[in-house]
């Protein structure tokens, strides 16, 4: 088996990397895996029923299938003796299937039902038809199916039921009839599943309320009606696309960490849910095209994660402001035909937006807007409070106000005036208009606010499942600060920078903290900055528990939570005479590095981006879960430049691509380049050791599974499954790309590093060969 590398490795490599390379190479032999005759015969006759292309038919019964090159159309794989992935894809510009009159689906599929360790399937495109065999029944290893873009037809068979490992199930583009059973609920590791453009009727199952592992859930371009079952449960659910059906009256319930949500062309006409201006992951709303009402919540332009909004077609009322904020990284708005006044935002005025806008009642300077009598008929329209969600009150989804409406204005009129009073009076008693709540309030009356201010804080604080996070934060006094450090005495010193100090202190509850002094310029503002850091509350974060300003507000003490552990390189890269981290431990750390990241830019507004993350920056509390120590706030720019000539620093592939505060690209490579870290065991110093490393890793993918084993750490190459590995080495290669485009987003690294968890947690590990002894896969976090 010849092996080639990429002419920059040999190239770039130094002697002693060089050797390893050698010695890489001579430990990839040539492995055939010899499959059941069994086996081997079912895939010759699926071979000749699907009439697979001339370059194919080299198969033989002596053919080596599990050694044979992927192409468009056929990819195997195989794990020891059994076939584990089988897929097949109609390509028109190599093959297009010429299945014969005397082509039998039963048939094909009763051939596929005796490869028994099957984990995927993928038969798309190939004009299948007829209803889908029970024989998939056989297939209990299955993990993916993937039939989309056939002709099968009548509704999904129960035996699917069967597959307790399902995990993704992909029906588009076919003819599948009837209503969703509600028994897919019954399928514990569903994540995925996708039924577009089908031809399902009735209403949607409520046991979709108890699927909590999905995380995508596709049922666009049906004929389903009805109202949506309650979805706020799911908590995993990312992507819910029921598009171009008959569904309503009233706007689903949902969960807040959806990423795209896409509801338009069906029959809702309520007003929407006040969840949606919680959900700072969504990066897609597409709602248009229905009849909802009531007042645009404008918080939905400035929601942090969102590039596309569509509401176009609706009844939304209100008025719009030309001073209301957006997310800069919106690119597409679609407001048109509803019943919104006043002006567009002038955040929405860019060359590098689409903006449409027509068809409503906005200022006169607007073209194609209605007069404003057209909108003001519909200001009848009043939000509906779900307990008033009679059979009565579904017609149009508005409730009409008569005569009521005349003594209720007056009143309205009244109070509106008397609380302009009441607050105009309490203002002017404000000594100083732009005095900061910090400066203002009592600890107690700022922990207050903090939650008032929760609304700011994104639902991925959930997210971690382990580790902890401390108390409240406050404002210390120095004196308090003086007595935990035993008045700053030289003994509790445990770090010095260019601007102060790091002293470790327990404080008179017992808490360990971690207290670090800045110097201040005259007239320094920070407060917007400790308002940053108040916010910063995760358990995979090291939080802050308060601050103290000192001599004349010219030094500020920040009060840390202490992590004792040292960093995660102690535990997977350097001879510390600490244990290494298992393989099970290390996905689980990285799982908690990648959510502290997630939040880092999702759960506060703004985001914190290019937080130049190393895997020294890691820290690993008492119990070994991991705490991120470095975050890009202004307040700590002056560790930046330092920070830059490390030698160890090697952020974004290149010193010369640091500046963009919000690229969230940066922080993906960072990951990858502690990702590598944590595969090969060995401290990553240079750029050069990273390229030379990703090289070495991509090639592996290419390899068996022996050779992948080879650049892992020895220390657990042993117990790693194979698909665990493969998944972990190919999402590290992806966060290293050079092009941050290629670079996957920080919610697929976590979903990957969850996956690599599952299929580890699931694994046998007596099925390597001269395992020296078994290891119990340890349960990720979730």
């Amino acid at each position: 088996m010849k092996i080639y590398l990429p002419a920059r490795v040999v190239s770039m490599a130094k002697p002693s990397t060089f050797s390893f390379l050698l010695l890489l190479m001579s430990v990839l032999p040539y492995l055939s895996n010899q499959l059941q005759p069994s086996q081997h015969e079912a895939l010759l006759r699926i071979e000749q029923q699907l009439n697979l292309p001339q370059h194919l038919k080299r198969w033989t019964e002596n053919a080596d299938f599990c050694n044979s090159e992927a192409t468009q159309i056929l990819t195997l794989a195989c794990y020891q003796d059994n076939i584990t992935q089988l897929q097949i894809t109609s390509n028109n510009n190599y093959w297009s299937p010429n299945l014969g009159e005397h082509f039998s689906t039963p048939a094909l599929f009763s051939n596929l039902a005796t490869l028994t360790s099957l984990k995927v399937v993928s038969l798309v495109s190939l004009g299948l038809k007829g209803p889908l065999p029970s024989y998939i029944a056989n297939l209990s290893s299955l993990e993916i199916l993937n039939i989309s873009s056939n002709s099968f037809q009548g509704s999904i068979p129960i035996e699917i039921s069967t597959l307790r490992n399902l995990q993704t199930l992909i029906l588009d583009h076919n003819s599948f009839s009837g209503e969703i059973p509600d028994w897919l609920s019954s399928l514990p590791a569903l994540s995925v599943l996708s039924v577009k453009n089908n031809s399902f009727s009735g209403s949607l199952p409520n046991a979709l309320s108890t699927m909590f592992t999905l995380r995508t859930l596709i049922l666009s371009r049906n004929n389903l009606s009805g109202q949506v079952p309650p979805l706020d449960n799911l908590t995993n659910l990312q992507v819910l696309d029921l598009e171009d059906n008959n569904l309503g009256p009233h706007f689903p319930t949902l969960p807040t960490k959806l990423v795209s949500l896409v509801l338009k062309k069906n029959k809702f006409h309520s007003t929407i849910s006040d969840k949606l201006s919680s959900c700072y992951q969504l990066q897609n709303l597409g709602i248009s095209i229905n009849e909802l009402v009531g007042i645009f919540p404008p918080s939905l332009f400035s929601l942090p994660s969102l590039i596309y909004l569509d509401i176009g077609g609706n009844k939304f009322s209100g008025k719009l402001l030309k001073n209301m904020s957006c997310n800069a990284e919106l690119k597409f708005v679609n407001i048109s035909e509803n019943r919104l006044t006043g002006d567009l935002p002038d955040c929405l005025n860019s060359n590098s937006k689409i903006v449409l806008f027509g068809g409503n009642c906005l200022s006169r300077r607007y073209k194609e807007q209605h007069p404003d009598a057209f909108c003001h008929s519909e200001a009848l329209a009043v939000r509906i409070q779900p307990e008033q969600r009679g059979d009565d009150r579904r017609g149009n989804g508005k409730v009409v106000v008569a005569s009521s409406m005349v003594g209720g204005g007056v009143g309205v009129v009244a109070l509106v005036v008397l609380a302009f009073l009441f607050v105009k009076k309490h203002v002017n008693r404000v000594p100083h208009k732009n005095m900061s709540i910090l400066d203002k309030v009592s600890p107690a009356a700022y922990t207050l606010q903090l939650l008032k201010d929760a609304r700011y804080i994104s639902e991925t604080m959930k997210l971690g499942a382990v580790g902890n996070i401390p108390a409240a934060y406050r404002t210390f006094v120095v004196d308090e600060l003086k007595e935990a450090t035993n008045n700053f005495n030289t003994f509790n010193l445990i770090g010095e920078g260019s601007n102060g100090q790091v002293y470790k202190g327990c404080l008179t509850d017992g808490t360990v903290v971690a207290i670090t002094s800045l110097k201040l310029k005259k007239r320094q503002s920070i407060t917007h900055q400790l308002e940053l850091v108040s916010k910063l509350r995760h358990p995979h974060l090291v939080s802050a528990i308060g601050h103290c300003y000192y001599q004349h507000a010219t030094t500020i003490f920040l009060v840390f939570e202490y992590v004792p552990n040292g960093t995660l390189r102690t535990f997977i890269s350097t001879s510390s005479g600490r244990q290494k981290l298992r393989w099970t431990e290390r996905i689980g750390a990285g799982i908690g590095v990648a959510k502290g990241i997630q939040f880092l830019h999702t759960g506060i507004v703004p985001g914190l981006y290019s937080n130049h993350l190393k895997i020294t920056d890691v820290l690993m509390d008492r119990d070994l879960h991991v705490k991120i120590s470095k975050y890009n706030l202004p307040l700590f720019t002056h560790n930046r430049k330092k920070r830059l000539d490390e030698v160890e620093v090697v952020s974004h592939g290149s010193k010369e691509n640091f500046g963009s505060i919000r690229e969230e690209k940066n922080d993906v490579y960072d990951f990858g380049v502690i990702l590598l870290e944590m595969i090969v065991g060995r401290t990553i110093i240079t750029l050069n050791d990273i390229n030379i490393s990703k090289d070495i890793l991509s090639v592996s993918l290419t390899t068996d599974e022996v050779g992948r084993r080879s650049i892992v750490d020895p220390a657990v190459h042993k117990e790693c499954s194979d698909e665990s590995l493969n998944t972990l080495i190919e999402l590290c290669v992806r966060c290293l790309s050079n092009d941050p485009s290629e670079r996957p987003s920080v919610e697929d690294i976590i979903w990957n590093l969850q996956f690599a968890a599952q299929v580890q947690d699931s694994w046998q590990p007596d099925t390597i060969n001269n395992q020296d002894s078994p290891v119990t896969a340890m349960h990720p976090p979730h």
